[in-house]
Order: structure tokens, then sequence, then C-alpha cells
């Protein structure tokens, strides 16, 4: 088998290891987006050592820079959340994966594959752990306006213990929309959620 046949199929086979992983999770670049970026990293890397009027570099570079566009279209903004970071970083590292095998370098690429895997399975329970102990969320409340309101809430959240950040506050005829960072334990959440969720001056709850 021709060597460079063996590197792009060794780089086939990365990306699908770490996409089955985020199609397993249902993230937005999956099995298919993860072999095409792989494969493609590995071949411009073989293509960069067999024209030798170009520099290496130079190609690596332009690898990069296509995959700047890539993970941005993957980044999303929503309100005060981002999500899509680690999707975004997933790309670059499998391209960096791609652009070893492409070098011949595939036993650095199946150490990466691994500390890849380890990082976006193990650490996951990690970060779990951590939520327990200090969770944030955002808090959206849509309720019917009376004075002090917003004061009434800041002390609640004081006697359950939670820090919150007060970001949004919007008057709407007789409603009043009400926006906080909170960070706390997640048990106090839960109970912070059970008692707004009884409490009737609350139209409508979202975090």
């Amino acid at each position: 088998m021709d060597s460079e046949l063996y590197y792009l199929l060794c780089a086939a086979a990365i990306g699908a290891v770490i996409g089955l992983e985020r199609e397993y999770k249902n993230k937005t670049a999956g099995l298919r987006t993860m072999i095409m970026v792989s494969m493609a990293s590995c071949l411009f890397t073989i293509l960069s050592r067999q024209i030798g009027e170009v520099s290496d570099d130079r190609i690596a570079a332009n690898i990069l820079t296509g995959l700047g566009f890539l993970c941005a279209g993957v980044i999303f903004k929503d309100e005060n959340r981002i999500s899509g970071i680690t999707t975004a970083t997933t790309i670059w590292m499998v391209a960096a994966l791609g652009m070893a095998i492409g070098a011949g370098y595939i036993a650095l690429g199946l150490y990466g594959t691994i500390l890849v895997l380890l990082i976006l399975s193990l650490l996951t329970y990690l970060e779990k752990m951590v939520e327990e102990f200090n969770l944030i969320r955002d808090y959206k409340m849509i309720c019917h306006y009376e004075q002090g309101l917003s004061h009434y809430y800041e002390q609640l959240f004081k006697q359950y213990g939670l820090k919150a950040k007060h970001v949004l506050q919007v008057l709407k005829s007789d409603e009043i929309i009400l926006h906080w960072n909170i960070s706390g334990k997640r048990q106090r959440h839960d109970l912070l959620v059970e008692e707004l969720s009884q409490d009737p001056r609350i139209k409508r709850l979202s975090f």
C-alpha cells in the first residue's frame, strides 16, 4: 500500500473515532465533519511535502486560515451564553492530528487522539462534579409588576446562598422582565426553582 494512501486511511480513522464521540453527544460537527477535516488536513500536508517549490509552512498556514472560518461557523451566542467553543476547538485539534499524520508522525497522531478522547469524555464527569458545587445559570422571569420586586428576589437568592448578578430589567406596562446570572450549589438551585415555580407573581420562568 502506498504511504500516502496509508496516511489518508489513518487520518480518516482518527477523524471517525473523534467524530463518533461528537455524534454520540449530538454535537454540531459530528462523524462526517471530523473525517473530512482530518483527511483534508492530511492531504494538504502530503501535497505540501510533494510540491517542492512551495514551502511547507505556507500550506500549513493556509490550512489554519481555512479552519478559522470553519470554526467560526459553529460558535453561537445566545443572549449571555456562548456555545460551540468546544466543538470549534475539537475541529482545530482534529486538523492538527490530520496534519501530523500527513507529515508521517503516525504515533504522535494516535497519542493525540487518545488524549482528545480522554479530555472530551472523562473531563465531562469532572465538570459535572464541579457544577454540583458551583453551577451557573441564567434565570429569566416575566412577572406582574410590583414595586420593589427586583429587591425581593435578590434577597431570596441570598437566603438560598446563591450569588446573583443582575443582568437586565425591563418594564413593559403591567409586566417586568427580570434577568439574573446566578451561581451556587446545584441543590440550592433546585430548591430555588421549586419556590419560584410556586410564586403566583411569576408568569414565565426560564433558566
